[in-house]
């Protein structure tokens, strides 16, 4: 039986703010979604359907996923956007501790107007593993295999067929057999899927090295189908910690450093180099790392000549498939022209810690307000809309 969400826990939660001052019209490319319980209601085979994922309650009164005879808990991840600020640092384990747009994608439509936000691309959360890999590594592969199509096909008809033009629909795929996951990606492709999310550093949990060729039938797919790839930080585990570290504070602050080593390891892998048209886009990571890399790009040719062996330049490479995305980095911004004012675009990451919602208007106002307008048009939204194939409204701010 499918767990039924109660009323929400307004004491945990602020009111909802009135509409904010609108400068800029946003695409943001880094938001989640938090899978509500009836997601795999009747979307398996009919002789699977009870091995779908549950969500139940456990001893404790908390909300718990039960899939493959685990437990998976923190079923918000991190979904504080409009808590209080006494009650930030407790992670929700309970659906109606949540602001209803964690859930709920009328609500959520209605948060991204409080804000200005045209669209939005929504990475999964705890029961996929942020990338499908729970699924991928079902020790049912049939089981693992039809609970993924089902978390495409409710992101398909419940998420963005509801508001096709505010969502840019982003998919998952099979990651236990490449031929079953470019074939995925080609069926999702086919209804309208512009983007995958997979794992940064996949050899990081158990899968096949960029540097194999494994991976081959599936980029080859998403190079066939225009479709991009979006690496969210941490799909493929957090930083490692020192014994006795303090997790949370080492682990948020090192993001960019995880981007980094993703970053250079997808281009290394000679992807970006054997398929110019393949796209790569780093969500979460910032970009203050970027002038760093095409410094040090730079150098491994034109001074250790580590970097030889290619006809282009790696940091040209970098500079043609890669994109980077930004909650702010106002010590960074005005380097743009070096990351490529064309390759960078913003992000909410609604309703994460690092969610600049509901202030997001003016935060990048405060840190970007100077910058000239058909920059901030670029940054803002017309960069995400031209990556990700998505329409932008008749007008786009700022003029």
């Amino acid at each position: 039986m499918t767990y039924e969400i109660g009323d929400t826990n307004t004491d945990l939660l602020l009111p909802t703010p009135h509409d904010k001052p609108v400068h800029y019209t946003l695409i943001s490319v880094d938001d989640h979604l938090v899978e509500p319980p009836d997601m795999f209601d009747g979307r398996l085979p009919a002789h699977l359907q009870d091995r779908a994922p549950r969500l139940v309650v456990n001893e404790h009164g908390h909300q718990v996923w039960n899939f493959d005879g685990q437990t998976f808990t923190q079923v918000g991840m991190n979904a504080v956007a409009g808590r209080k600020p006494e009650a930030r640092s407790l992670e929700p384990t309970r659906l109606e501790d949540m602001r209803r747009g964690c859930f709920d994608v009328h609500e959520r439509v209605k948060d991204m107007d409080i804000i200005g936000c045209w669209a939005s691309l929504n990475f999964p959360s705890q029961i996929t593993g942020f990338a499908g890999r729970i699924f991928s590594g079902c020790s049912d592969p049939d089981v693992g295999f039809a609970t993924m199509r089902a978390w495409n096909d409710w992101m398909y008809e419940e998420w963005w067929q509801q508001y096709p033009d505010r969502f840019i629909p982003c998919g998952i795929t099979w990651m236990a057999d490449a031929q079953l996951g470019a074939a995925e990606i080609r069926r999702n492709a086919e209804r309208g899927f512009h983007t995958v999310t997979l794992p940064e550093r996949p050899h990081n949990i158990g899968l096949p090295s960029l540097f194999t060729g494994w991976w081959d039938p599936i980029i080859e797919a998403c190079v066939e189908t225009d479709t991009v790839i979006s690496l969210h930080v941490g799909s493929s585990g957090m930083y490692p910690m020192p014994e006795n570290a303090p997790a949370l504070q080492l682990g948020a602050t090192m993001f960019g450093q995880l981007s980094l080593n993703a970053c250079a390891e997808w281009l290394w892998s000679g992807y970006a180099y054997r398929f110019p048209t393949l796209k790569i886009a780093m969500s979460e990571g910032g970009i203050g790392w970027v002038p760093m890399l095409i410094d040090r790009l730079e150098n491994v040719v034109d001074r250790s000549g580590y970097g030889q062996g290619w006809d282009i330049r790696p940091a040209d490479v970098l500079k043609r498939n890669f994109y980077f995305c930004t909650i702010d980095d106002p010590s960074t911004i005005d380097l743009y022209d070096v990351i490529g004012q064309d390759h960078i675009m913003v992000e909410v990451d609604y309703p994460h810690g690092d969610s600049t919602w509901p202030d997001t208007q003016e935060i990048l106002k405060s840190a970007w307000g100077h910058l000239p307008n058909d920059v901030l048009r670029k940054l803002c939204s017309e960069n995400a809309a031209r990556l990700y194939r998505h329409p932008l409204p008749e007008t786009v701010l700022p003029r």
